[in-house]
């Protein structure tokens, strides 16, 4: 099971990420674009994801994927229980809701330093 200090240990070492709390909450940054954001219980993460593609990436995988709150609906969005993810897919998530959010240069630069196919 991914816990909180998997999610963190991923999340911190990306170029431009900081951490926060909100209201009791752990959310990851990049300026004051949030990113990531953990549930207080720790059992779900949110995260970055094109809105056009979120419908499908949840009737995908019910169980593992779910759509945010209606107030939350107008972001690019989603939610995953980390109960249900192993390290490698919480890394990849972590990872393309990043990448989804900083520089593309930052990004391709990231990418080719960790030896990832463009």
């Amino acid at each position: 099971m991914v816990t909180i200090d998997d999610v963190r240990a991923v999340a911190s070492a990306l170029p431009r990420s900081s951490e926060g709390l909100v209201r009791g909450q752990v959310k990851f940054r990049i300026g004051r674009i949030v990113y990531l954001a953990l549930s207080k219980d720790g059992s779900t993460m949110g995260f970055a994801f094109p809105k056009e593609l979120r419908n499908a990436l949840v009737e995908s995988d019910p169980e593992k994927f779910s759509l945010p709150s209606r107030g939350d609906m107008r972001y690019h969005w989603v939610h995953v229980r980390l109960g249900a993810i192993d390290e490698e897919e919480m890394r990849e998530l972590v990872e393309d809701a990043w990448a989804f959010c900083v520089p593309k240069r930052v990004a391709e630069e990231y990418a080719a330093a960790q030896g990832y196919v463009l």
